[in-house]
């Protein structure tokens, strides 16, 4: 299993854990947001990381440093997230609010330009 592949799936497991024993404590969206972007989106990742079709032979993951800085951007995000969402009415947390969106959605477009070119036909 690549690097990167056990990077994501390792780092959703902490989330799933952190996400389940916040809902113990407290009852507020980012809890949702911790479990369904920490640990199902990052666990889908790095399983598509790992399993999807090989850009080449040469090189069988292509460009893999999308998927480092996509890695790095949607945890910034989501721990910036974490506490910002409940005081997002104040400032300045609700522009910490919009700059983890910014961070995440950043995350998903570099996701998605790296794993186009790995969707493909069979040849």
């Amino acid at each position: 299993m690549p690097l990167l592949s056990r990077l994501f799936i390792k780092t959703a497991f902490i989330h799933l854990f952190a996400g389940l024993v916040m809902g113990v404590f407290w009852s507020h969206p980012a809890v949702f947001h911790v479990l369904t972007v920490g640990w199902l989106t990052q666990l889908i990742f790095g399983v598509a990381y790992w399993l999807f079709p090989r850009y080449s032979k040469e090189s069988p993951y292509g460009h893999h440093h999308l998927v480092g800085a996509a890695w790095g951007l949607l945890n910034a995000g989501l721990i910036l997230r974490i506490p910002s969402e409940p005081r997002a009415h104040i400032d300045p947390w609700g522009s910490l609010l919009v700059a983890s969106s910014l961070l995440q959605a950043t995350a998903a477009a570099l996701l998605v330009v790296y794993f186009w070119s790995r969707v493909k036909t069979r040849r």
